[in-house]
């Protein structure tokens, strides 16, 4: 831990890598000068660039290495997509084998993710000791204050949810070490603490924050509210039938908080679901239905050329992409769940090539030379929440709880809403069958979106899609990933993951 926690030597130079306009752009730039401890801090200027830095630190840890939470969160489901071998070894991971060179030394490792976490908790820290005075310049300088630590306990929460899914148990750092070379070591704190600081950061952040944004420019990529309700109700629902895999029952204490705090969401986020017509554009970002995404549009010069949607597009979306993308969609895979006549099939996919169909929900091309067809980026916001998923939620919660009907009513809801012709879940069909469908409807609606894996993991549906994981690698939390043995280096306290030991 002691070679993450040195990073924050490196995060105050940070601080300033980021320019905030009057749109708020997260332009991510280089710094001119590395400002010293006395010379920052000292106004909402300040404050605003060190915020929009934790915002691209975020990021970062979540785009790098093959845009790792799309890995984590879909690609291991194999039998949602293929990833084709180009020699980097990410083929390996949908074969459960999480130990080739590569992936260790990438997606086994998250320092990046404890940057984002630093530079949080120096947030916390400094903007917690600043005056009114010194914030002078913003109209309230409280709700500014406020509002920028309930920020920083957000994307602290969600980084740490991030892990927690990946790792389970994690090192937990929630101090802004003001010499970060002499730093303790830490071990790795137990599941159930990391998830415990994560409920507590959502409550904090909830208390400080507010529903609406004060500037158009922050809306849906920078968190408020409901953007930490719904980072709460999925933490409710991974602690209810994750925190114990030796039991397929869930926690019905948990449950019903997630149940409340979804209801909480939806009735006062003033959130809407895209009208089926604009079925893209959810994807583009900022729609009426988006809670909480990460920024990667070209409006800001933000767009990515190394995105996971990318991945899965050819010539004909991509001038000198060629014709085989390297991802594609398993054909069986719209055997199985689709219909032809669901806005999600035709809008989300392309099948003309039948044997290697592409996921077509991230193709908002851009060319930064437009007149050559030149330097693409994709300007596909990353989303992270969005309405659909709570109001799916719902459905879980109600098999969760024995209600059936219910459930029955709200996947059919959304097979109505997407489907002149559906496919309508049978009343007869027991809680199990039930289920079933629920998951078949999840994949439909959040295909790509970094929600598959864990959704098989809990509602135990992950023997129909991930053939690597019986259900006794499962009750050994095999499906946690090895931590990358260069992090052991420094640190003697870390313990391997424990289905990993003696494999890495």
């Amino acid at each position: 831990m002691k070679n993450i926690i040195k990073k924050l030597s490196i995060i105050i130079t940070i601080l300033i890598i980021v320019t905030t306009s009057a749109c708020k752009k997260l332009l991510y730039e280089e710094p001119k000068d590395a400002p010293y401890e006395q010379t920052f801090w000292k106004n909402s200027k300040d404050v605003r660039s060190a915020m929009a830095g934790n915002y691209a630190l975020l990021r970062n840890a979540i785009t790098d290495k093959s845009n790792r939470y799309y890995m984590y969160g879909d690609a291991i489901a194999k039998n949602y997509f293929t990833i084709q071998y180009t020699g980097d070894g990410l083929e390996g991971i949908q074969n459960g084998d999480f130990t080739f060179q590569y992936n260790l030394n990438s997606l086994a490792n998250y320092t990046l993710y404890y940057k984002s976490i630093a530079m949080s908790n120096l947030i916390l820290s400094k903007v917690g000791a600043m005056t009114n005075s010194q914030l002078s310049t913003e109209d309230d300088p409280t709700e500014f204050k406020n509002n920028t630590l309930g920020q920083a306990y957000f994307l602290r929460a969600l980084s740490y949810f991030m892990m927690v899914r990946v790792w389970g148990d994690v090192p937990v750092v929630t101090q802004a070490y003001e010499d970060p070379l002499n730093a303790p070591q830490l071990p790795r704190t137990p599941k159930a603490e990391v998830m415990k600081l994560i409920e507590d950061d959502c409550h904090k952040a909830i208390n400080l924050l507010g529903w609406t944004y004060a500037n158009s420019g922050d809306a849906k990529v920078t968190a408020n509210k409901g953007s930490t309700y719904a980072l709460l109700a999925h933490l409710y629902l991974w602690r209810a039938t994750m925190s114990n895999v030796a039991t397929d029952a869930p926690n019905l204490v948990d449950v019903n908080s997630a149940d409340t705090t979804i209801n909480t969401l939806i009735s006062r986020g003033g959130y809407a679901l895209t009208d089926t017509a604009n079925y893209k554009n959810t994807f583009i970002g900022r729609s009426t239905e988006g809670i909480f995404e990460i920024n990667v549009s070209e409006n800001t010069l933000e767009g990515s050329n190394s995105s996971v949607g990318g991945s899965f597009l050819n010539e004909t979306y991509v001038k000198g992409y060629g014709n085989n993308p390297r991802y594609y969609v398993v054909p069986s895979y719209f055997n199985n769940f689709y219909t032809d006549t669901d806005i999600r099939y035709k809008k989300g996919f392309d099948v003309t090539l039948p044997d290697k169909p592409m996921c077509i929900k991230y193709s908002n091309v851009i060319y930064r030379n437009p007149g050559q067809k030149l330097n693409p980026y994709l300007s596909n916001n990353i989303i992270i929440f969005r309405l659909a998923d709570m109001m799916l939620l719902k459905a879980e919660i109600a098999l969760y709880k024995g209600d059936t009907p219910t459930a029955i009513n709200i996947i059919n809801t959304f097979r109505k809403r997407n489907d002149p012709n559906p496919v309508l879940v049978d009343a007869v069909l027991s809680r199990d069958e039930v289920m079933d469908e629920y998951i078949t409807e999840r994949s439909k609606e959040m295909f790509l979106e970094g929600h598959l894996f864990y959704d098989l993991l809990r509602t135990r549906k992950y023997s129909n899609v991930v053939e690597w994981l019986p259900v006794e690698r499962f009750r050994k939390e095999g499906y946690y990933w090895p931590v990358d043995p260069a992090l052991f280096r420094n640190n003697p306290l870390l313990k391997q993951t424990t289905y990993w030991l003696g494999k890495v």
